[in-house]
């Protein structure tokens, strides 16, 4: 027995897992993943479509729109169609590479979605803060600048993780937690000592979305205080529309990714439907 339980195995494939002990409703649970997708594809295109087409939107406000409609539908194009294979064909396997492939695109989009959110934020901290330089700051010349800049520090961190693994021999089990490759979920099924790139995870996690997020919270701060400062309660309630539906979509991005990246690494007793949940609202909800 010993002799077997020390001998590594390097599996050729992990298993994706659906909604666990449903697998009688897969192909009922397909239908609504179906709509996300479809609503998720048409809406993000058209709302391309509309900001090309349309001169009075080609302003910087629309342009990190665009940004973040092209980012939605990376993300949704990388992740939906393996959750259907699962969920209509009851395909569940994926090679080691195609995994790591996946996880790199997936944290890479995740990584620019933060920061186009972020960009966003600064975008109404300035018209709203310092409305007079509005124009020489933001500049449609300058946005791609900007957009390119996060582009190269999203893959630049992210590029180690699917090299880190790729190391890795794979002895434990090949059942993923979720329907789709994450780093954190990959890296478990290593039988080698992790704990160097555990720590390097949780570092790229803080430097990207726990500074970005860090940042937009003070960015908002500066909004309230400045425009509880000098304006009236109509033009302060006005003024903080503009930034009602970019709070939401903050919210709706880094309150589910923040919490399943505790779960991952903290939460070991925690229930695999609540991960499961976790994952696919913070993959498929903002796209949608």
């Amino acid at each position: 027995m010993s002799a077997v339980n020390d001998t590594k195995f390097q599996f050729a494939v992990f298993l994706l897992t659906g909604l666990p002990e449903q697998e009688d409703m897969h192909l009922w649970i397909s239908i609504p993943f179906c709509f996300m997708y479809v609503i998720s594809i048409v809406g993000n295109l058209v709302i391309l479509f509309t900001i090309k087409t349309e001169p009075s939107l080609h302003e910087p406000m629309y342009i990190f729109l665009s940004m973040l409609a092209v980012t939605e539908l990376g993300i949704s194009i990388a992740t939906i169609p393996t959750i259907l294979g699962i969920y209509l064909f009851n395909s569940r396997e994926i090679s080691l590479n195609a995994c790591f492939a996946q996880l790199f695109f997936i944290h890479s989009l995740q990584c620019f979605e933060s920061a186009v959110l972020l960009l966003m934020a600064f975008d109404r901290f300035i018209a709203i803060c310092n409305p007079l330089r509005y124009a020489s700051i933001i500049t449609l010349p300058r946005i791609p600048k900007m957009g390119l800049v996060f582009v190269l520090r999203g893959m630049v961190i992210v590029f180690p993780l699917p090299l880190f693994l790729k190391r890795f021999q794979y002895c434990r089990t090949n059942v993923l937690s979720h329907s789709y490759c994450l780093f954190q979920d990959v890296m478990k099924m290593a039988c080698s000592d992790i704990s160097v790139n555990s720590i390097y995870g949780l570092l790229a996690k803080l430097l990207i979305m726990g500074l970005d997020s860090l940042l937009i919270l003070l960015s908002y701060i500066m909004i309230l205080k400045t425009v509880l400062s000098v304006a009236s309660s109509k033009e302060c309630l006005r003024a903080l529309n503009t930034c009602i539906s970019h709070l939401c979509a903050v919210l709706l991005f880094y309150i589910p990714e923040i919490g399943l990246s505790v779960i991952h690494r903290f939460g070991k007793g925690s229930s695999p439907l609540l991960q499961v949940f976790l994952g696919y609202f913070s993959l498929l909800v903002p796209p949608l």
